[in-house]
């Protein structure tokens, strides 16, 4: 089982996630954590391209979410292009009216 996590990662520290990491792995997913497993050091676009091409492998995208990562929803957009099974893991509550928060809690629901 293929799994990608969306989650925060300038400005972030591995040590943050490795535990959401670690437990999805012990659950038997094969977890592709950008910070980890995309080359950071590669352009935008190829950051980009890469992370794409990860969600489109996924079975399940799992979304940890920190209510600031602009990364995180473009990564977020692509796995509802793709419409790819959806979970949230961490994520800022609900709002009144339309936000990204409430798109990802619609989403897990597709």
């Amino acid at each position: 089982m293929k799994a990608f996590l969306i989650c925060p990662v300038r400005g972030h520290e591995p040590q943050e996630l490795e535990g959401v990491v670690k437990d999805l792995e012990g659950d038997g997913w094969d977890v592709h954590w950008p910070m980890r497993d995309t080359p950071q050091d590669a352009t935008s676009i190829e950051i980009c391209n890469a992370n794409t091409k990860a969600i489109s492998e996924a079975d399940c995208v799992f979304m940890f979410w920190d209510g600031k990562s602009t990364g995180s929803l473009f990564d977020l957009g692509v796995t509802f292009a793709l419409k790819k099974k959806f979970r949230v893991l961490s994520a800022p509550d609900r709002t009144e009216g339309k936000s990204f928060q409430n798109l990802m809690y619609e989403m897990q629901d597709l």
